[in-house]
């Protein structure tokens, strides 16, 4: 397993993130990483020790996404999840969700944050998947979440061989129009949440 905690001693984060997916970056013809997903026990006990550190503050949402297939599967699941960004790379934290054992595989026994994929935003996620499949790996999962008035596509990637990380591919749609979340406003509704009291936000 790779800890964020190794991964942040790095004295150049961003680097650090895309060295990680150079290889497979090579291979696809992107750019760069956009996120990391880190798996954790408690996504808001989680947030506030990060807060403590200088990291976020995190905007941290529940619900359930409009659909999650499996490996040919559909399960309903429902889960929390907390995006901040440190050095121009979005931080994902992610607990284990109901319904689905993805995240739990991935779950440090001494509650550790692991770093269990790299995320790249991309236009057509299904038109990548089907690009990754034909060259020898497959989907583990695609889904969808809608947050009004924002769509996410986005698909898991079977495990790599050589480090086990896991390859997302994403697209963040409003209106049909591709963006990227503003780290602005990331923090500013994760410090709306801190204000109120209220650090999960249902979608």
């Amino acid at each position: 397993m790779l800890y964020f905690e190794e991964l942040i001693k790095a004295d150049d984060f961003s680097k650090a993130v895309n060295d990680l997916g150079k290889d497979f970056m090579k291979k696809y013809g992107l750019e760069k990483v956009h996120q990391v997903g880190l798996v954790v026990p408690d996504v808001e006990k989680s947030a506030e020790k990060l807060e403590g550190q200088g990291f976020g503050p995190f905007f941290i949402a529940t619900g359930s996404p409009v659909f999650w297939k499996e490996k040919d599967e559909t399960r309903s699941v429902s889960g929390k999840m907390g995006l901040a960004y440190h050095e121009g790379i979005e931080l994902e934290l992610l607990e284990p969700v109901k319904g689905s054992d993805f995240y739990t595989r991935s779950l440090d026994p001494d509650g550790r944050i692991v770093v269990q994929h790299l995320g790249f935003l991309v236009k057509g996620v299904d038109d990548w998947a089907d690009k990754a499949t034909k060259a020898g790996l497959p989907v583990w999962v695609r889904g969808q979440l809608k947050a009004w008035p924002s769509i996410t596509d986005f698909a898991y990637l079977e495990p790599l061989e050589d480090s086990g990380l896991i390859m997302e591919f994403i697209n963040w749609r409003i209106m049909g129009f591709s963006f990227s979340p503003p780290p602005k406003l990331l923090k500013t509704v994760g410090h709306l949440e801190k204000w109120t009291g209220k650090r999960s936000i249902t979608l």
